[in-house]
C-alpha cells in the first residue's frame, strides 16, 4: 500500500475489472450506470430515488441483485476511485483467525494515491456532487424525495421547504402542486401560496434567460469570486500553526508525565501543570475545528460556482425549455413570497424577482 499499489473487490466493484497488468481497467457497460448514477444525483435525484429508477430500469446491482440498496448509491457517490485516486486501508484486520475488519481510525497508516488508475467520473464533477452532498446534509434534505425540486423552494413566511402534495389522486383532476411542508403545523397558518412545477420551469426560464443577458459579465464575476476563495494562504498558515501548538502541547504533557512518574511532585502542582496543557491543547483542537469548517465551506462554495460557470458556458444564450442539469447546477434557492411572487437566488447569489 504504501508503494501505491491499488487493488479492487472486482466481483463487486461496479466498473472496473482487474487488467492485464494487474491494475484496475473500466468495464465501458458498467461504467455507463456509475456515470447515469452521477448524473441523476445532479439533476437532483436523490440516493433512494435512484435505487428505484436503477431497480425500475431492470439493472441489478454490483451483488447481481434486482433491489439496490440506498447504500450502495451512497457508497459509490462517495468513492474516490471512481476518479481515478485510491484511499488505501480504510478498513484492516483486526484478527487475523477470524477475519474480522474494523474501519480504520487512525490505528495504522493510510495512503491516498492520486491518478492510480484511469477515470470514469471526471475529477471536478466528483468534487462537485460531494459539495452537493455536504449542502444536502446541511439542509436536512428528505432522503426519500427523487425531485429536482425538493429543498430548493422555501416559504417566506416560516423559512421552511415546500414539499410535493398530490390533489383529487382518484379522480381525472389529480395533479401535483408544492406547498409549505409547515403551513398548517403551528398556530398561525403560512399566507404563501402553493406552486406547480410547470409555474417553476417557467419562471426559471425566465430568470436564466436574463442572466444570460450578461453572460459575460457573470462569467468575469464568477471567476474572480473563484480566485477569492482559491486563496486559503491565511487559513493554512494558521492551521500550520495550530497543529505546531497541538504537537508542541502534546510533548510537554508527555514530558511532565515522564518527570512525575521520576521526582515526586505534589498533587495540586501536577494537576495545575497538566490542566494548563489540557486547556492549550482543547482550544487549538477547537479552532482547529473552526477553520477546517470554514475551509470545506469555502471550497464547497468554490466547486458549486465553478458547476455554475461550465453550465453558464455550455448552454446556449436563450433557453428554450427547462433543463434539469442546469437548474440543480444553477439555481441556488427559491422563496415564495406572500402575495405569489417569488425571488431565484442563483449559485453566485444573484437574485431575480418573478
Amino acid at each position: 500500500m504504501a508503494d501505491g499499489k491499488v487493488s479492487l473487490p472486482y466481483s463487486q466493484f461496479l466498473g472496473y475489472e482487474k487488467g492485464e497488468d494487474g491494475l484496475p481497467r473500466i468495464v465501458e457497460s458498467e461504467a455507463l450506470i456509475v456515470r447515469m448514477i452521477f448524473r441523476l444525483f445532479v439533476e437532483g435525484k436523490t440516493p433512494s430515488a435512484i435505487a428505484k429508477q436503477l431497480a425500475s430500469q431492470g439493472i441489478p446491482s454490483p451483488a447481481g441483485k434486482k433491489t439496490w440498496q440506498v447504500a450502495t448509491i451512497k457508497s459509490i457517490l462517495g468513492n474516490e476511485k471512481y476518479k481515478g485516486d485510491a484511499l488505501l486501508q480504510k478498513k484492516f484486520t483486526i484478527d487475523f483467525l477470524t477475519k474480522k475488519r474494523k474501519a480504520n481510525e487512525g490505528e495504522v497508516p493510510q495512503y491516498y494515491v492520486q491518478n492510480s488508475h484511469p477515470a470514469i467520473i471526471d475529477p471536478d464533477e466528483f468534487d462537485s456532487v460531494q459539495a452537493e452532498i455536504e449542502q444536502r446534509k446541511g439542509l436536512g434534505r428528505p432522503s426519500g424525495c427523487g425531485s429536482p425540486f425538493s429543498a430548493k423552494i422555501v416559504c417566506v413566511d416560516c423559512g421552511g421547504f415546500y414539499g410535493s402534495k398530490v390533489w383529487g389522486s382518484n379522480t381525472k383532476y389529480r395533479r401535483v402542486i408544492w406547498r409549505c411542508n409547515e403551513k398548517y403545523k403551528g398556530d398561525k397558518k403560512c399566507e404563501t401560496p402553493h406552486v406547480t412545477e410547470n409555474d417553476l420551469k417557467q419562471r426559471f426560464l425566465a430568470a436564466f434567460n436574463t442572466l444570460m443577458g450578461g453572460r459575460e459579465e457573470l462569467l468575469t464575476n464568477c471567476r474572480l469570486a473563484q480566485q477569492v476563495l482559491c486563496d486559503c494562504l491565511e487559513i493554512d498558515a494558521e492551521l500550520a500553526e495550530l497543529r505546531q501548538e497541538i504537537e508542541v502541547v502534546t510533548e510537554l504533557s508527555r514530558k511532565a508525565i515522564y518527570e512525575s512518574a521520576m521526582i515526586a511532585v505534589s498533587h495540586d502542582e501536577w494537576s495545575e501543570r497538566n490542566n494548563s496543557y489540557l486547556e492549550r491543547y482543547r482550544k487549538a483542537t477547537e479552532r482547529v475545528a473552526e477553520i477546517e469548517k470554514l475551509r470545506r465551506e469555502r471550497q464547497n462554495k468554490l466547486l458549486m460556482l465553478g458547476g455554475f460557470v461550465r453550465g453558464i458556458e455550455s448552454c446556449a444564450l436563450v433557453l428554450e425549455e427547462f433543463d434539469e442539469k442546469l437548474w440543480a447546477v444553477a439555481v441556488n434557492k427559491v422563496i415564495v413570497m406572500v402575495g405569489g411572487r417569488a425571488v431565484l437566488e442563483f449559485k453566485d447569489e444573484t437574485e431575480f424577482k418573478a
